[in-house]
Order: structure tokens, then C-alpha cells, then sequence
């Protein structure tokens, strides 16, 4: 069998002209012609064709693909477990490309201005949308939720890693008052956690003494707070719930 110039041009999803180009260009020249002078292609001119494509599709120049396929020593298989490999790899790092932007996409939603790149040096492996479903279906009603939303899409990689320096800090020094036997109702841990609650205010929503209180408890009765404060620090997370609490009631909440 033998197909026309247009019919390898439709099936390849390509045009015409390109045929009549790789033809001049002698990259891929039909195997016949017909009495009138028009090209015809035999199957192992679609085989060629098909490889040539391949290669285009992995960023070589047809002078390159003209050398790859015109290269004596390789056979037709080697050239399949080569595009193979090739193709392989291109999947591979599109496939990174894919989560990146989807990964970009979740930040965007949640209202987190920065591409992945930025997100990991910033939160390194702690992904900050991973729990974006739960947090929006929980609070996704709420003015806080919209005020997080709106003030954390306009922050940039620096206002971030203030933020979490700020947050480190604070955390640190919840750390040294209950590492020193400090009680969680004296004024050193009430003022630890104002400033946590001001810190909460200042970046990210209204945070009033109530909901203040709810995080203090949300703090230990989910496990993957409390992991957060106590891996380092067994008793942390209770202890900062105590002292959110004791300054809540301090200021009459």
C-alpha cells in the first residue's frame, strides 16, 4: 500500500507543506511517485515519519534527526529504545511540570501568592495547602477565612518568611518559659501568647480572644498540632493552650 502526500499529511497531523519541505530538504523523500509526478508514500516512509516526529517533539533540529536517522549503524529498534528512553524522561518532567502548576494552582486558591519553588523555601516540606480542602469546608463561611484570603494573596516570598520567623519566635519563647517551670498562668506566658494572638491579627485575620481560645484547644485535640509542638517538646502544645486560655480570662474573654 501507498498513501498521498495528503492523506500521510492528515493522519500525521501535519501539513503538506511540511512533507514537501522534509522531501526538499531530502530528511524524508516518498519511496514513489505516481505518472503525474505526485508523491507517494510506502509504509516505511510513514515508519521514518513517525520517528522524525518523535524526535521534533524532543526539541531536535531536523538537521540533527537527519544525521540520527541516516546513521548506518543504528537499526530500527535502537532508534524505538532511544525515542523510548527520550520520551520516557520528557514524561517524566512534564509530569513535574504538571504537579508544579497544580501546586501553584492549590496555592492561588488558598490565597498564597508564591510558585513552588518559593513555597518549599519557604515552608520547606511543610506543604501549606495540603489540609486547604478541610480548612475551607471548615471555615470557608467564616470573615476570618475571607480575610486570610484576601490579605495572604498580596504577600510576597519575604513578607512569608517574616511571617515565619515571627511565628518561630514566638514558639521559642513558649519554649524557654515552659522548659524553666514557668506556670502557663503567670504574666511572662499571657504576654507570650497576646503576641501570638497580635501576630495572628497583624498577618492573617481578626483573631478575637474566643477564637483565640478555640485554637489554644484545637491545638491539642488534633493530633497533627500537637505533633507540631510537641516533637521537640513533649507538653508544648498543652502548655501553649493553657497560657492562650489564662490570657484570654486575664483580659475578662
Amino acid at each position: 500500500m501507498n498513501w498521498s502526500v495528503g492523506q500521510v499529511a492528515k493522519e500525521a497531523g501535519i501539513t503538506v507543506r511540511t512533507l514537501h519541505h522534509y522531501d526538499e530538504i531530502g530528511l524524508l523523500s516518498p519511496s514513489g511517485r505516481t505518472s503525474a509526478g505526485y508523491r507517494r508514500y510506502s509504509y516505511t516512509d510513514l515508519e521514518r515519519l513517525q520517528r522524525i516526529l518523535a524526535y521534533r517533539q524532543l526539541g531536535f533540529g531536523l538537521e540533527e534527526i537527519a544525521a540520527i536517522l541516516d546513521d548506518s549503524s543504528v537499526d530500527p529498534i535502537d532508534h524505538l529504545r532511544r525515542q523510548h528512553t527520550l520520551l520516557t524522561g520528557k514524561i517524566d518532567e512534564l509530569q513535574q511540570m504538571v504537579a508544579a502548576v497544580e501546586k501553584t494552582m492549590e496555592a492561588r486558591r488558598m490565597g498564597v501568592s508564591l510558585n513552588p519553588q518559593e513555597m518549599f523555601e519557604v515552608f520547606g516540606e511543610n506543604d501549606p495547602t495540603q489540609y486547604e480542602e478541610e480548612v475551607k469546608e471548615r471555615w470557608g463561611d467564616t470573615e476570618a477565612y475571607r480575610q486570610s484570603q484576601q490579605r495572604t494573596a498580596q504577600y510576597t516570598k519575604d513578607d512569608w518568611l517574616t511571617i515565619k520567623a515571627e511565628a518561630a519566635a514566638i514558639v521559642e519563647r513558649f519554649r524557654a518559659a515552659f522548659l524553666a517551670g514557668t506556670p502557663a498562668d503567670s504574666p511572662e506566658a499571657m504576654d507570650a501568647a497576646e503576641e501570638h494572638r497580635q501576630h495572628i491579627t497583624r498577618w492573617f485575620y481578626d483573631c478575637s480572644y474566643e477564637i483565640h481560645r478555640g485554637l489554644g484547644t484545637m491545638y491539642v485535640e488534633d493530633d497533627r498540632f500537637t505533633v507540631n509542638y510537641d516533637s521537640e517538646t513533649p507538653g508544648l502544645a498543652a502548655y501553649l493552650r493553657d497560657a492562650i486560655h489564662a490570657n484570654a480570662t486575664r483580659a475578662g474573654k
